[in-house]
């Protein structure tokens, strides 16, 4: 019994059937070979990890390093403010301090007062790795004057105002 569908024609129901089913598995056929190509294999994946494991490893080190660096001159930089209260001291009692703590409290000695202080209203500050800023007078770089420094990040390089 031959069935005439527009300009196919079929012959038999059971060639419908069959042909159904070779249709749904070549669709299934292609549906797996993409799924297969779609996707990234074993050494693909791991390869692009490494590559984002440096980039960040780089990227880790520079920050670092621009950090300490902005500390470093932070500290420049404030060892530089401290300067300008230690000459206003020397100007008003003719000496420079023997401490950091007579820009805050008056001495305790007869030029209390001369002292015009406190020359630091805000106190003393911390340098940026929190530690207090060391003084000496007078200064074994700056013999006529003081010696005003920050032991840096790590306790070896020293930050000074004879630098």
């Amino acid at each position: 019994m031959n069935k005439s569908v527009g300009w196919v024609e079929r012959s038999e129901p059971h060639h419908n059937h069959y042909t159904n089913l070779a249709r749904r598995t070549l669709i299934m056929e292609l549906t797996a070979r993409r799924r297969r190509k779609a996707g990234f294999t074993l050494i693909e994946v791991l390869l692009v990890l490494v590559i984002l494991v440096i980039l960040v490893s780089l990227g880790v080190g520079a920050y670092t390093n621009a950090q300490i660096n902005a500390q470093i001159n932070a500290a420049k930089a404030q060892v530089g403010l401290i300067d300008t209260p230690l000459h206003m001291y020397f100007l008003d009692m003719n000496n420079y301090p023997s401490s950091l703590q007579a820009l805050i409290q008056p001495p305790g000695d007869a030029n209390q007062q001369k002292w015009r202080g406190p020359y630091m209203e805000k106190g003393l500050p911390l340098d940026p790795w929190g530690n207090p800023y060391q003084y000496q007078y007078p200064g074994q770089h700056n013999p006529g004057s003081y010696d005003l420094w920050s032991t840096g990040p790590d306790g070896v390089h020293i930050i000074g105002n004879w630098d």
